[in-house]
């Protein structure tokens, strides 16, 4: 068997390592022209660095990351903790595996050190795929076939457009602004090692430490949310001067410091998937946000995509590649439609307004136990989820 994977993002990448692992050839493309992945940094859970660790390239990443402190709830004017919840080695104790916070480009570099260059093919741009399903074409006008291809093309996709033309993602009527700020920068800020969301009428900000015992850095990546504007056209968008710290006046000082720290970026939409009713056609396969891009406030779609790789290569490595493209749908549709929608419903949470006395008081209680009842989404182990289970190294 050979398969072709489209994107050497995230999930492109793990989903390459966990088929090598199987012994199936594989090989990726990716259309630029060298990995520099968007964002600036990218929190993976307890359900996607335990696969990492079962691909072998757990320690390396380990040595990159930060693991937060703890995750804390704050109201987002007065600064009063709403909920904490443990982190560091009492979360990786609890669900076997670190939350880690990383950044983007180590993480992607790390995944494709370990990958190798021989199969990883930059500057392969794709058109199209062919009425066969079996082979990819080029914007050079070159040609790949394959046994099984696989979209891990992002968002925007191009291989979904041949699975399901026409269904692609919708705004959320919620856009963001992103960066990287030193904590020095950072008198105000408490907790400063934890992840922390502060949580605002109309609005939120999450943030959270980077660095790594091989990364000398003090960098606290933060993730501002705003409600609006009600459409968005087109990509991301230069926006004027000042506006981000705008929609935050008289917000803490913290909020304020860590969003003055830096120049303003672009603003960026939203974007979430609809539930896809097809996941794969003919011998092509979607995984990631090619078929599940979801709002950001679980810190979850690099996660699903790493799950998403791992099972559809175990399925791949048990039976020939007609049952698996059939059995993989169905072993992950359901899990990826949970985690979507509860996203969904936490961003609603993070920007009641003042006035929703009844939905603060829902919200608070539900940030106080969000530990406890997301386990199921921390605990979770792709492999057990898979047909096939594999030897296996796990975390320590």
């Amino acid at each position: 068997m050979r398969v072709a994977v489209v994107g050497a993002g995230i999930g492109g990448l793990t989903l390459g390592l966990a088929l090598r692992a199987r012994g199936i050839a594989v090989d990726l493309y990716e259309r630029a022209d060298e990995l520099r992945e968007v964002g600036a940094a990218v929190a993976l859970s307890a359900n996607g660095t335990r696969e990492l660790y079962r691909l072998g390239v757990g320690e390396a990443l380990d040595r990159v990351s930060t693991m937060p402190s703890a995750l804390i709830y704050r109201d987002g004017r007065t600064g009063e903790q709403i909920a904490a919840h443990p982190g560091g080695q009492e979360y990786r104790g609890r669900f076997g595996a670190p939350y880690w916070g990383i950044h983007r480009v180590d993480l992607q570099q790390g995944l494709a050190r370990a990958f190798g260059e021989e199969h990883l093919h930059l500057s392969r741009a794709v058109a199209g795929i062919g009425d066969d399903g079996r082979s990819i074409a080029f914007t050079d006008g070159s040609t790949v076939t394959a046994d099984v291809v696989v979209g891990a093309d992002g968002v925007h996709s191009v291989v979904r457009d041949f699975v399901a033309p026409g269904e692609g993602p919708r705004y959320s009527g919620t856009s963001a602004f992103r960066g990287l700020v030193p904590r020095s920068a950072l008198p105000s800020l408490p907790d400063p090692l934890a992840i922390q969301f502060w949580a605002g009428p109309h609005a939120h900000l999450l943030h959270y430490a980077l660095g790594g015992v091989e990364r000398d850095d003090d960098t606290v990546n933060f993730f501002a949310v705003l409600c609006g504007p009600d459409e968005w056209q087109g990509g991301n968008k230069e926006v004027p001067d000042g506006e981000l710290l705008a929609a935050f006046e008289g917000w803490h000082p913290a909020v304020v410091e860590m969003l003055a720290a830096v120049p303003q970026s672009p603003r960026w939409p939203l974007l979430s998937q609809p539930h896809l009713t097809r996941w794969t056609r003919d011998r092509v396969a979607l995984i990631g946000d090619a078929c599940h891009a979801m709002l950001p406030h679980h810190g979850q779609g690099a996660n699903q995509s790493i799950e998403d790789a791992v099972v559809l290569a175990d399925l791949l490595a048990a039976t020939g590649p007609d049952e698996a493209l059939a059995a993989y749908p169905r072993r992950r549709r359901a899990r990826t439609r949970a985690v979507s929608t509860s996203a969904w419903e936490t961003g609603t949470l993070l920007h009641l307004p003042d006035d929703d006395v009844d939905g603060l008081k829902a919200r608070d209680a539900r940030f106080a136990g969000y530990l406890d009842a997301n386990a199921w989404v921390h605990d979770h182990s792709a492999i057990t989820d898979s047909a096939v289970t594999t030897s296996t190294r796990e975390p320590a």
